[in-house]
């Protein structure tokens, strides 16, 4: 895993001069375009492979707890769903989102080539993301009254509450890990990444079966296991930065992370705002489907589809983090053509990939629950979804690739108040409309969802479009200006490691 020889293989190497733009600038006929087109391809599936391997393999580590868990019970099924749906969802939601804010200053000051300030950038998010776990505590520690006041099934909810207490050490596991991830991803270290949640899901997988199956922990032997993965990708990636495999990036713990802690701070509250609304969005729809008439099959069949639906947008999360490094080091860089071209290539490629997964969804209507439960009448309930469910995963492969354009700009709190009026204001109180006072049940909570969807990736689709990525460039200059100004002096000489 020697990072030293990056420099003889990553296409992404930032290099002196606008050849770049010049050849953007060069297109003028179709074989030209496509040409450039598989060039930046390359460059975006360099970044987006083993990042899209990386987030499949570690939101599989929730998402195979539950393929064990709904072979046990169909409660202890919802129980751990909605546990993981909602609670740690919910805190997910929020480490992803406030880490996020790295995509932005890291991957610009990479493009800048002001490395030395990356290590302290991921130094200040551990310090913000470690107090917001502190104070998320208390969710963890009252799950089953939480969850009971939203009108979640009793039962479900007292045995999700008692799970999400034995889930407290993921959630801290959570704070240190995506502040490493997105210092990672910044300077294409991708590869690294895949090759520890690879390992990890192995040993996930085999731990889960011997605990949960073999000696019958239930519960107990689920969160052991998950709690344990997650620790080991974080001390692993950890171990990889303290080596010596991030020179120039990583200059040792430094007092200086204490530094410009308010504009860090507001910055990663947009993000975790903005990557929140999306992800409270899907895990209230497990709440409204708790207020069903047969709430056990309604959050079963909710919660098979937005686990199988989390699994493809890990995929496109993926180009999420390629766009947003390919944007945000462009733009660092000052190069806004070439920013524009990256974005035009990757939704193109994203949605065609959307366009396959559609396909399959509607082909296997009838089978696509079966390896999550043995219930006939829950897999009955997602079939009947098939097809709002693959419209949701055609769209669910443009709408992250449009958010990672927003974070590797720094829009973040523009998008936030696009996810309040289009979730929040149009989505869910359709969802629960359709669902609940006009009886349409699972299906017309997932058809309010969706026309949130739509509405929020029609939004970004414009933004995008009608963007002036030539002020967007000097403005990427500026905050790594800004923000370098009270530390780049001090790095030399108050370390303390």
């Amino acid at each position: 895993m020697d990072g030293s020889n990056d420099e003889l293989h990553n296409p992404l190497i930032i290099v002196e001069g606008s050849s770049i733009e010049a050849d953007i600038d060069e297109i003028t006929n179709c074989s030209q375009f496509v040409k450039e087109a598989l060039i930046e391809n390359k460059k975006l599936w360099y970044l987006a492979g083993p990042a899209i391997f990386t987030a499949i393999a570690q939101y599989s580590l929730g998402a195979i707890t539950q393929v064990f868990a709904g072979h046990l019970s169909t409660l202890e099924l919802d129980a751990v769903s909605t546990a993981n749906m909602v609670i740690a969802g919910l805190a997910f939601g929020i480490m992803l989102g406030m880490g996020s804010a790295l995509e932005t200053i890291c991957g610009q000051a990479f493009g800048a080539k002001q490395l030395h300030m990356m290590g302290l950038y991921m130094q200040r998010s551990w310090i913000i993301l470690i107090v917001m776990c502190i104070i998320l505590l208390p969710i963890y520690i009252c799950g089953t009254p939480i969850l009971s006041f939203f009108g979640q099934d009793q039962e479900i909810a007292e045995l999700a509450g008692r799970f999400a207490v034995y889930m407290i050490p993921q959630l801290f596991a959570y704070g240190i890990n995506f502040p490493i991830q997105k210092f990672l991803q910044a300077q294409s270290k991708v590869m690294t990444m895949a090759w520890m949640s690879a390992a990890v899901l192995v040993f996930h997988v085999f731990l889960s079966w011997l605990l949960m199956i073999r000696f019958q922990f239930g519960l107990v032997g689920a969160a052991i296991s998950l709690n344990l993965s997650w620790w080991i990708v974080v001390l692993g990636q950890f171990a990889y930065i303290i080596m010596g495999y991030c020179p120039g990036a990583w200059t040792g713990f430094s007092w200086n992370a204490f530094h410009d802690l308010g504009a860090f701070a507001r910055l990663s509250i947009a993000s975790a705002i903005m990557l929140c609304l999306e992800f409270w969005y899907y895990m209230l729809l497990v709440v409204l489907a708790g207020r069903l008439k047969n709430a056990q099959i309604a959050v079963a069949a909710v919660s098979i589809c937005t686990n199988l639906d989390g699994w493809e947008v890990m995929i496109f999360l993926g180009f999420n983090a390629a766009i947003s490094v390919r944007i945000s080091n462009e733009l660092g860089a000052g190069r806004p053509r070439a920013a524009k071209f990256s974005i035009l290539v990757v939704v193109i490629t994203a949605a065609l990939i959307g366009v396959v997964f559609l396909a399959l969804v509607l082909a296997l209507k009838d089978v696509y629950a079966l390896p999550f439960t043995n219930n006939t009448e829950v897999a009955h309930e997602v079939s009947k979804l098939a097809v709002l469910f693959a419209i949701t995963l055609f769209l669910n492969s443009v709408q992250p690739v449009l958010t990672g354009v927003a974070v590797g700009a720094g829009w973040q709190w523009l998008v936030a108040y696009i996810n309040v009026g289009c979730y929040y204001i149009v989505g869910l109180p359709l969802g629960f409309f359709l669902g609940n006072k006009m009886d349409l049940g699972v299906q017309g909570i997932w058809s309010g969802m969706l026309t949130g969807v739509v509405l929020q990736t029609l939004i970004l689709a414009g933004i995008t479009l009608g963007t002036n990525w030539n002020k967007e460039a000097k403005l990427a200059d500026s905050r790594i200006k800004n923000w370098g100004a009270s530390v780049e002096p001090l790095v030399k000489h108050e370390q303390v490691v």
